[in-house]
């Protein structure tokens, strides 16, 4: 555990790297994200950047920048972000994604969908042949119909559990919605259940990020290897 901390720590500082002074830059959410900020908010310190406005995808993650002095965007104002750093659950070899294993994966994905350039930082194990394969996927859902979301799901093949937080009481994101947990198993074909679960009335979002990422940082005992993926902005939205 004490490695993976250290190579979540080199992946995200490389990614801040790409980072210029001036830009509206995306704030993940999660372990990995949060090495991110306290560099960006460390290089704002010492005058290496300035002027830079954070967008965050988590209420955890603006008390953090707050706490280390980055400025951040309202939502009264279209967002135009150059850069995100954010961490995943799970990656396949075309850099699509799982996330949402903290929570705010529609927070995140409406970052994702607004940036330029989405850099996603992980360490060795999050790296995987086939989405699903490591990493259930979380689904946000309402309330309502719960149980008929749930059979639905299950209809699918997976095997869904509502999430529940400390004390056994029921997980809540930031916009108050639950979150299921559903295992599907491998997901060969992550676009087309991206498009299946995104048309059903029940789900507020879903964790597979697809043909959102541009550049993936892995970092491990061997260092840190860059992956680019050829995209662009017109084609994000899944």
């Amino acid at each position: 555990m004490i490695d993976a901390e250290v190579w979540k720590r080199q992946a995200a500082e490389r990614a801040v790297e790409w980072v210029e002074s001036g830009m509206v830059v995306g704030l993940g959410t999660g372990t990995t994200a949060v090495w991110a900020v306290r560099r960006i908010g460390e290089r704002l310190a010492d005058g290496t950047l300035h002027d830079i406005v954070g967008v965050p995808t988590a209420k955890a993650t603006a008390e953090e920048a707050e706490r280390v002095g980055i400025r951040l965007l309202g939502d009264d104002v279209p967002w135009e972000i150059d850069l995100t750093i954010d961490g995943a659950d799970e990656v396949d070899p075309a850099l699509e994604l799982v996330k949402g294993g903290g929570g705010a994966l529609l927070r995140e994905k409406l970052v994702a969908q607004s940036t330029r350039r989405e850099v996603i930082v992980v360490d060795e194990s999050k790296p995987s042949p086939v989405l699903g394969t490591k990493h259930a996927l979380p689904i946000e859902v309402v309330d309502f119909g719960l149980a008929t979301t749930v059979a639905w799901l299950q209809s699918l093949g997976a095997t869904p559990v509502v999430r529940r937080g400390p004390g056994g009481a029921l997980y809540r994101t930031d916009q108050g919605n639950l979150i299921v947990d559903a295992d599907f198993g491998p997901i060969p074909e992550p676009a087309a259940l991206a498009e299946r679960l995104g048309g059903h009335a029940g789900i507020v979002e879903h964790g597979l990020f697809v043909g959102l990422t541009d550049t993936l940082v892995v970092a491990g005992p061997d260092g840190i290897a860059i992956h680019h993926a050829h995209r662009s902005d017109a084609g994000k939205g899944s």
